[in-house]
């Protein structure tokens, strides 16, 4: 009787465990806010005189929105996304990334996708990363950034109580 309760009690272990992944919930950047943080960027990036271009994409790297200003040239757009894209693949804005992995920089900007620059911001809704934004076609990276920390801090707000 007592090797049935204990044969039975594994069983219920090994079925909780196997069930317990079945489904998964994750936060993930709607696409309102996604808009709302892209054309915050472009504002930003305006107010100082550069045309830009501002993407967001998901938590895995998927485009939500793409915004490229009346005058920024159309490659800002794929560069955009490919710092995005840096973001989420290293979970670091990618100035930081590109200062902290100079030894493989030059081998990731290789892969499809992404590229190390910066300009790409993430984006975390109560301490969840969520996605990231990518602005390209300033005069230079660091000016790319602080337009995508503008974007993002002015939804902050609404990032932070999101359930």
């Amino acid at each position: 009787m007592q090797k049935r309760m204990m044969l039975g009690l594994v069983l219920f272990l090994m079925v909780q465990n196997a069930s317990a992944n079945d489904v998964i919930t994750t936060k993930n950047v709607g696409l309102e806010i996604a808009n709302d943080i892209a054309s915050a960027c472009i504002d930003a990036c305006r107010k100082q005189g550069y045309q830009v271009s501002a993407v967001v994409v998901d938590r895995n790297g998927l485009l939500r929105t793409a915004m490229r200003d009346d005058l920024a040239p159309r490659f800002t757009l794929q560069i955009a996304q490919e710092k995005a894209n840096m973001v989420v693949m290293s979970g670091l804005k990618s100035g930081q990334f590109r200062k902290l992995r100079a030894d493989i920089r030059p081998e990731l900007n290789h892969i499809e996708g992404l590229i190390v620059m910066e300009g790409g911001v993430p984006i975390n809704a109560a301490g969840i990363k969520i996605g990231a934004v990518g602005v390209s076609g300033a005069p230079g990276g660091d000016k790319d950034e602080v337009c995508a920390l503008k974007g993002v801090s002015s939804v902050q707000e609404r990032l932070d109580f999101a359930e």
